[in-house]
């Protein structure tokens, strides 16, 4: 049995790699270029100019209504804004540092300004949304309109 013959030129790291500045410098183009083209997308200069961070947040359904809950720890009812058209929810608002005292180790709670957004499946009745802060837990209960509610329709014989 004759196995085939395998031509061994060295290791990738041996040879160098394929691509050096020419190629890197074309890839770091070409994200310049998406970066701007994304920019001039938007509605506004920079997306990070205008949200900073997204809060967590869980949309479930039942059959009269959606209920959005979104977890905004030490919140104020005055900081946030709920909005809500036919067929989006919009939550937004700002979390202003608060002052310590000493050195700052290490952060991982967000600050500034945030957005959440989300889509509604369905016509909504938007004047009946109701909004509660509890625990650091805003919940959002937006009912559905009537055309929206499953039918059983009955067969007439």
């Amino acid at each position: 049995m004759t196995l085939p013959i395998r031509h061994r030129h060295g290791s990738l790291m041996e040879r160098g790699f394929p691509w050096h500045e020419p190629m890197t410098a074309d890839f770091e183009d070409l994200f310049e270029r998406m970066n701007r083209f994304l920019q001039s997308a938007s509605l506004t200069p920079s997306l990070t100019e205008t949200m900073n961070w997204a809060p967590l947040a869980d949309m479930h359904e039942t059959d009269d209504a959606y209920t959005v809950e979104c977890e905004l720890p030490g919140m104020k009812r005055e900081d946030i804004d709920v909005e809500i058209t036919e067929r989006e929810l919009c939550i937004s608002g700002e979390l202003k540092e608060r002052e310590r005292e000493g050195v700052l180790r290490r952060r991982g709670r967000p600050t500034g300004r945030f957005e959440y957004r989300a889509l509604l499946p369905t016509d909504v009745k938007a004047e009946d949304v109701q909004a509660t802060l509890s625990d650091g837990v805003l919940t959002v209960t937006i009912p559905k309109a009537k055309a929206a509610k499953p039918r059983h329709i009955e067969i007439q014989g």
